[in-house]
């Protein structure tokens, strides 16, 4: 199976001698082509029983490597179960215009937080109006940038409960449909997003090269807020999920997911990459398609967040202030049954996806003791090697 690594691996020192890439572009690429390898080091594992051996090398933990996300998302699903409550959800996606990317690109870290921030005021301040719910609400909001083509395409995946806790305490259900009307939502979202955009733009904290130079004058750039106010703004409610279960398992789907995932590559050959992707225009058909090895590269480094910029992103009753306080409280309302949390081993979540019970040897069937050597470079990281 051809995976990003493998890419990156024949073209990604070509690519980089020929472009200039982002500190944090370096790192990844990097972590990638390095990732469970002999050059990350690893431990070697012999049974007790009947001396068979395993040599597992250590990932690159990377947040943006296909091969490092399976393992983490499961992690954090196993710790947001507590958060659930026994009501609906909905998924909400707010798009902003693409006349927007290449300014959105070069100015990143900026950008995406405006992101967030204008979908957390959109929904707080809708839904604690009383003409739509009149409550507070709790939810989460992931960044993806990317098209199922690859192009920079940025976006918020937001997770709305059905209802929230009033000013006196009592929780308020929605309606069965989502209680804000998505034109409502749009317009709000659009509004409030072109005057904090406006705001950076006139505190000089934004940049503007090749292309986008025009936009250092302030006519220029005036006539393109103009444009975006009169478009209509992408945002999309999805229906409401059946329980609490099937939340937190398509959320983890959105969570660690990355620009692309190594299944989808389906061929490497003659310097070009072909893989599959869902055209969303045309019925949302599965359709292959191909590219030159460094497009490809290029368009999976556009989706390299900045360093330490947080993707995931809790809001009201879920943001940190009062959150233990807000969620009790919560759960009584809504007769959500108080879970104890349990933390599951690595062991249990590896079994989980993989269906292998790595506490016995693959060989004989031993759960006795295994010796443990390490092979160097970073500490051993038990098992973080076997699962796909």
């Amino acid at each position: 199976m051809v995976e990003v690594q493998d890419i990156f691996l024949n073209y990604g020192n070509t690519y980089r001698t020929n472009h200039k890439l982002t500190l944090v572009q370096h790192k990844a690429m990097s972590a990638i082509q390095k990732c469970r390898t002999s050059q990350l080091g690893g431990h070697k594992e012999v049974c007790d029983s009947c001396g068979h051996t395993r040599i597992s090398y250590n990932s690159c933990r990377n947040r943006h490597c296909p091969k490092c996300q399976t393992l983490a998302k499961e992690r954090w699903i196993d710790n947001q179960k507590s958060n659930l409550l026994d009501v609906g959800y909905f998924h909400v996606v707010f798009t902003i215009p693409d006349s927007l990317n290449s300014m959105t690109y070069q100015n990143q870290k900026a950008i995406y937080t405006l992101l967030f921030k204008t979908v957390a005021e959109t929904l707080t301040e809708l839904a604690s109006d009383k003409k739509y719910l009149g409550a507070k609400i709790g939810f989460t909001s992931v960044l993806h940038t990317w098209g199922q083509n690859l192009i920079h395409h940025p976006h918020v995946h937001s997770i709305v409960p059905g209802g929230g806790l009033s000013s006196i305490g009592k929780w308020v259900n929605s309606r069965k449909k989502f209680f804000i009307p998505v034109k409502v939502l749009s317009r709000k979202f659009r509004g409030k997003f072109l005057y904090y955009l406006k705001q950076l733009y006139y505190q000089n904290k934004l940049e503007f090269h090749g292309s986008q130079a025009v936009l250092a004058n302030n006519t220029d750039f005036e006539e393109l807020l103009s444009s975006l106010y009169n478009k209509e703004w992408v945002v999309y409610c999805k229906p409401p999920f059946k329980n609490a279960t099937c939340i937190v398992e398509y959320l983890g789907r959105y969570t660690h997911r990355v620009a692309i995932s190594n299944k989808r590559i389906v061929g490497l050959e003659k310097d070009t990459v072909t893989f599959k992707w869902r055209d969303y225009k045309d019925d949302s058909k599965q359709k292959l398609m191909t590219l030159s090895a460094d497009e490809f590269i290029r368009r999976f480094l556009i989706h390299i967040l900045p360093d330490r910029f947080m993707k995931i992103r809790h809001y009201g009753l879920l943001g940190n202030r009062n959150k233990t306080t807000n969620l009790k409280l919560c759960k009584q309302l809504t007769h959500t049954p108080l879970l104890t949390k349990e933390k599951t081993s690595t062991l249990q979540l590896i079994q989980k996806i993989t269906g292998m019970d790595l506490s016995k040897c693959p060989s004989c069937g031993s759960d006795k003791p295994k010796q443990f050597m390490n092979l160097g470079k970073s500490p051993p990281i038990t098992h973080e090697i076997v699962y796909v």
